[in-house]
């Protein structure tokens, strides 16, 4: 994710150099060289193009307003499990007691908290396409590391590790049934979160809609300048470009919006909540060293990162 408010404009219109590159080549040819070949009786109705684009523009706010709620959920999901991990641990915290087991108990509520530390970056690895067990050995023992390399969805293999060790605790009686309830209940909570994200990853969206939208926007840019034929080069081409350029922009922004988890700085910011999640859940843990190193891993604001 960009976190900086100066977007770079090279960095803007480098999503659409190539068809800016034909667009300007297109118009500059058609404008200095239409009176050369006598075409002027090639001519189009300026309102032809401007009806052409009106529909062109309700297209893409559809296609925009659809990206955004794909975004969006992503991050209203993203949201719950950053909640629903703090809960998770704060009821570990406040269930999980034994006055004779205490010393076994920390080591067993650090452990399962360092577990879900991982989950989360681990869910956002794998969301987009990266290594899901990459730095693995910072968090979980390598008993559990040679468990997860058996499982093609190591998130969901983390949750099973959090089940068992809460059938541990249980058994051991260090809660009751009513608590493991509780407790199974977020972790539920943090299955279907993940459910969810899985879902906005694997729903494409639909490629004749953005078939259609390409064909009217070359359309378009196809006949502008045929409408514009009665002003000079200098005032055509510039606003020929100008306007294909707004209208590829606006695609190319849903189109980034609808895949929030594709490691694009458009993405949602996966990796920075991870580290937030990791920083609260490390203090609850009483790892303050820890959690004031996890400080300096976050980036600060001013710079881009893609996260």
């Amino acid at each position: 994710m960009l976190l900086k408010k100066g977007i770079p404009w090279p960095y803007v219109l480098g999503k659409i150099r190539i068809e800016m590159v034909i667009i300007t080549i297109y118009s500059t040819l058609f404008g200095l060289f239409h009176k050369d070949l006598n075409l002027h009786h090639i001519a189009i109705p300026l309102t032809v193009p401007a009806i052409l684009g009106t529909i062109i523009s309700l297209l893409l706010a559809f296609r925009s307003n659809q990206a955004y709620d794909r975004w969006w959920e992503a991050r209203i999901v993203w949201g719950s499990i950053v909640n629903d991990s703090r809960t998770l641990i704060r009821q570990m915290q406040c269930f999980v007691k034994d006055p004779d087991f205490s010393v076994q108990i920390n080591s067993f509520l650090e452990r399962f908290g360092r577990r879900q530390i991982f989950w989360t970056h681990s869910l956002g690895q794998s969301l987009r396409g990266q290594g899901a067990l990459k730095h693995a050995s910072a968090f979980i023992p390598e008993d559990e590391i040679q468990f997860l390399r058996k499982h093609t969805n190591v998130p969901n293999a983390i949750l099973s590790l959090h089940a068992r060790d809460l059938r541990h605790a249980l058994n051991q009686e260090w809660l009751n049934t009513y608590q493991q309830v509780e407790i199974n209940q977020t972790i539920t909570k943090l299955c279907d979160a993940m459910g969810k994200c899985e879902r906005i990853k694997k729903t494409v969206f639909p490629t004749t809609y953005s078939l259609y939208i390409h064909f009217a926007l070359y359309l378009f840019m196809t006949l502008l300048p045929f409408g514009m034929t009665e002003y000079p080069a200098f005032i055509q081409i510039p606003l020929v470009i100008t306007m294909a350029a707004a209208f590829l922009l606006i695609e190319k922004m849903a189109i980034h919006l609808q895949d929030p988890f594709e490691n694009k700085p458009t993405d949602t910011p996966v990796t920075a909540i991870a580290l937030t999640i990791g920083q609260d859940l490390r203090e609850m843990l009483d790892d303050y060293e820890a959690a004031e190193k996890q400080k300096e891993i976050v980036p600060q604001e001013g710079a881009y990162y893609l996260l």
